[in-house]
């Protein structure tokens, strides 16, 4: 069996008597003819804002602006040609700031319209998004991990933890992997069939034995590094696109890296925030510590 994975960006936009801009699939796409929301695949090395703002020029003929994430959710879906795809997909809410309503030229879409969702068939995932009933299609695993080639986009969770104290949990990278030598947000890369939630969980029991509760979205970015070289000494167009969470760990515990993390992680350990802020910090745990104030 076929596995493909991918990474999307969408947005939710409504006008002002609460319709909400749907786009219809053309024969070029998968499922002709059901009604998605504006958006598509995230292009290696862009960053998802920008894929919405850019999707929407081309599939709506709409510039829109980002007010908000609203969601960030991974599904399966049997392709017609019996294949299996993963798709990481982050949900923004958008608003209209220029441009004239037409439909796409020669894309997977064919018609965009201002509508009730309700009457239209919508794919899952926007049935779900936007609180319209649907009928869920289970698709069992396990699955392999699909096959690595060309370049690199991994979609990774990452935790932004605290404990009662206020303490700050972090994981240092080991050597010979990207940003080797600095402290690190405890997350990484989900799996195949997997929820940022469920990677989460799981890379931060492996990462730090750590056991926490998701309590808000802290921020969608980034990293793209063409020039990025793995453990293995191979060159990788390295893509990493990274949801941050808060969580809180309402019981912490030793931080230990367990033997499941996988030689990517050297050590895990809980810092006061002045003690995080001498540390050699990777980009993301910089901006994330310094957002949270």
């Amino acid at each position: 069996m076929k596995i493909r994975r991918r990474a999307a960006a969408y947005g939710v936009c409504r006008s002002t008597d609460g319709g909400v801009l749907l786009t219809r699939g053309s024969e070029a796409c998968a499922f002709p003819g059901v009604w998605s929301l504006p958006g598509g695949g995230i292009d290696q090395g862009e960053h998802p804002d920008d894929t919405v703002v850019r999707e929407f020029v081309e599939e709506t003929g709409l510039d829109v602006r980002i007010v908000g994430v609203r969601a960030v959710l991974a599904d399966l879906a049997r392709l017609p040609d019996d294949s299996i795809e993963h798709t990481d997909r982050i949900i923004y809410d958008v608003e209209v700031t220029g441009g004239t309503l037409r439909p796409e030229a020669d894309g997977t879409s064919d018609l965009v319209e201002w509508a009730d969702p309700a009457d239209r068939p919508l794919l899952p995932f926007v049935a779900g998004v936007l609180g319209v009933p649907f009928e869920a299609t289970a698709i069992d695993g396990p699955f392999a991990a699909p096959e690595r080639t060309g370049p690199v986009q991994r979609f990774g969770a990452y935790a932004l933890a605290t404990d009662p104290a206020g303490r700050i949990l972090l994981t240092l990278i080991a050597d010979g992997y990207p940003g080797g030598g600095h402290w690190h947000l405890a997350g990484g890369g989900t799996d195949f069939g997997e929820t940022p939630e469920q990677g989460l969980a799981r890379e931060l029991y492996e990462e730090t034995s750590q056991q926490g509760r998701i309590t808000g979205l802290a921020g969608i970015s980034h990293r793209y590094d063409p020039a990025a070289v793995g453990p293995e000494g191979v060159p990788l167009d390295w893509h990493v696109i990274r949801v941050v969470y808060r969580v809180s760990v309402e019981q912490p515990v030793a931080a230990a890296v367990t033997e499941s993390a996988g030689g990517s992680t050297a050590q895990a350990a809980w810092f006061t925030a002045d003690e995080a802020r001498n540390l050699p910090l990777t980009e993301l745990a910089r901006d994330a510590l310094a957002q949270a104030g």
